[in-house]
């Protein structure tokens, strides 16, 4: 959707007259299935499962076990990962709820007997229910075919023998290295003394409870589902659960200077179950979207879509100021909705019909001023949570480095992975929490818990209030779409708040704007909006801010900076990892892209 700025070789096209002449690697193609995940290894690991039959769900997990390995900074199994599935067999879109609740001993009144008045970003107090290994089981049960076994080998084999060093990695290890030398000793012996680039990697403690899994699994009989839902219930009911409860007891320092000891007990993970739900959809402009029901930010995409249809972006241009300051403004005000409504379904009344109609878009898209940026905070429906939006006092002209920033805030990301098999099947799934920059590393797992009840809020008469088995509004958000032309897509993006920002740019340029090269609309310069609350401790908004990729025009820039946004520049290749796979249905054509950002993340297909 973005254009970019002279000095690269362009040609035009019918959809864009700025399309660069080559992109970063190729859009792959086969018709043997495709896969995209946030390391290179496991994007390969996928790849294997499907060429030796596996489906797009037996390649998902497989990858997603190896990613919580290869990307301890990004995810883990104390963390959480929603995902969104078609299944070739109803043809049908599904959603793997993938989200931790609250534990019984999280309240608003606890955390205010405790002196809390902002949940931490770190230390063991924001720890919900790990939901991620129950996501994976749930999806391998349902619609895989292997067991659990086969797709914890390649993980397993990596926490053991070990993997090369990468750059990502080592550069987000050594924000944390002290504290890990100084405050957690169970993490720095494992990440501890810093590998050089291409030096091995290895997880023994990690390794034996894959390997506890696969063992409980063997000894359960009766079939691959009872198999794995005993190793699934190895973890939430057994010894695991239980070290997880102790571990918790000891206290640890948080960003917010204290001390304290977790609230999740070995009670909590028995009884959490998850489960599979519908997932939240709109048409627009002849395609279908599906996002996560409202528990996650996922509907904000959908808010933005249904607010953009009432605009012609074709006939305003791929990239111009106009596109993009009305897509900027869209955006702030379906996330301000977000902030206002969104939050758990069992326990609030989200009014996603409402937030979703024509008539709810039409009133307003009355607000979007095309000559002046807004700097207000306007839901349409419910109310900000009292005392918001809490400003940052910062000066958005000022160089930013993200990375260091968010691990100095005890976090680092998400990751991502797609899958698409030759059967017509289709898994996004976005990994997250459980980082292990958070939370020291549990030695008897090799992983910590995660962070995630940081994105509830303390209002109790908020949707998003925290309360005891409530799940918090979380930011992972896998996507999937029918586009025009009849192809299935599978596709997002690490990135917190971003992560609904992104892939809508990528998303446009194939609906709105008639690309057809993934790879193309994944590597265009990106631009995302800052004026919303962060997810993420301290929750603070920055109004107006708008953080641009340095390789977008100057001129619309400029132009843009003159109705009033304030232009935050940074790298030319810095904005998420947006991963895709597409499956044609007429012919079984297969397609992978992923984003060259950060070095890491790959793509493959198979013949």
């Amino acid at each position: 959707m973005i254009r970019e700025r002279g000095g690269s070789c362009k040609r035009e096209t019918p959809s864009s007259r700025t399309v660069v002449d080559f992109t970063s690697r190729p859009t792959l193609r086969g018709y043997g299935g495709a896969v995209a995940a946030g390391h290179y290894l496991a994007a390969q690991i996928g790849a294997q499962v499907l060429a030796e039959g596996g489906n797009a769900a037996d390649a998902a997990c497989a990858m997603g076990f190896a990613l919580a390995v290869l990307e301890p900074t990004q995810n883990g199994l104390g963390g959480e990962v929603p995902m969104l599935v078609w299944d070739a067999r109803d043809e049908r879109a599904h959603c793997v709820s993938g989200q931790g609740p609250a534990p019984a001993g999280a309240s608003i009144t606890r955390l205010a007997e405790l002196g809390v008045e902002r949940i931490p970003p770190d230390g063991f107090l924001p720890a919900a229910v790990p939901a991620a290994l129950d996501a994976w089981c749930l999806l391998l049960e349902r619609h895989g075919s292997w067991t659990l076994c086969q797709v914890l080998e390649p993980a397993r084999g990596l926490a053991e023998r070990g993997f090369p060093m990468y750059p990502f990695l080592q550069a987000v290890l050594r924000y944390v290295e002290a504290r890990f030398r100084e405050e957690w000793p169970s993490s720095a012996e494992i990440y501890l003394p810093l590998r050089g680039v291409g030096e091995r990697q290895t997880n023994p403690a990690l390794g034996r409870f894959l390997a506890s899994l696969a063992d409980h699994e063997s000894a359960a009989g009766g079939g691959r589902e009872a198999g794995i839902r005993a190793a699934r219930d190895h973890f939430y009911r057994g010894a695991p659960a239980e070290a997880i409860e102790r571990f918790l007891q000891n206290p640890v320092r948080d960003a917010e200077g204290h001390t304290r000891v977790g609230l999740l007990a070995a009670e909590d993970l028995a009884r959490y179950q998850g489960r599979v739900e519908e997932p939240a959809g709109i048409d627009y402009r002849g395609a279908r979207v599906w996002k996560t029901p409202p528990w996650g930010q996922g509907p904000v995409l959908l808010q933005q879509l249904s607010l953009l249809e009432g605009f012609d972006l074709r006939a305003m241009g791929r990239g111009s100021a106009d596109a993009l300051h009305t897509w900027v403004e869209v955006a702030k005000l379906a996330f301000a909705d977000r902030e206002a409504c969104y939050g758990d379904p069992d326990f609030c009344e989200v009014p996603l019909e409402e937030l979703l109609s024509p008539e709810y878009a039409a009133r307003r898209r009355a607000l979007v001023d095309p000559e002046r940026a807004s700097f207000a905070l306007r839901p349409g429906l419910g109310a900000l949570p009292a005392g918001w939006p809490l400003v940052a006092r910062d000066d958005a002209t000022l160089p930013q480095e993200p990375g260091a920033l968010a691990s100095a805030h005890g976090r680092r990301d998400t990751t991502q992975l797609v899958a698409a098999d030759r059967h017509g099947n289709l898994v996004a799934a976005t990994p997250s929490g459980g980082w292990i920059p958070t939370s020291p590393v549990i030695p008897e797992l090799g992983f910590p818990m995660g962070t995630r009840l940081q994105m509830a809020v303390l209002d109790p008469q908020h949707p998003n209030a925290l309360a005891p088995g409530k799940r918090p509004r979380t930011t992972l958000s896998p996507s999937l779409a029918r586009l025009p032309d009849g192809r299935l897509l599978a596709f997002g993006t690490p990135g917190g708040d971003q992560q609904d920002q992104w892939p809508s740019h990528f998303l446009l340029d194939l609906v709105d704007f008639g690309a057809t090269d993934l790879q193309a609309a994944i590597d265009a310069p990106t631009l995302h909006s800052e004026h919303m609350p962060s997810s993420f401790y301290p929750r603070h908004a920055r109004p107006g801010v708008l953080s641009v990729e340095d390789r977008l025009d100057a001129s619309i820039l400029s132009e843009l900076a003159r109705r009033g946004h304030r232009i935050e520049r940074k790298g030319g290749w810095e904005h998420g990892r947006v991963m895709a796979v597409t499956r044609r249905d007429t012919d079984g054509l297969c397609e992978a892209a992923a984003s060259p950002r950060h070095a890491v993340a790959y793509a493959i297909a198979l013949p």
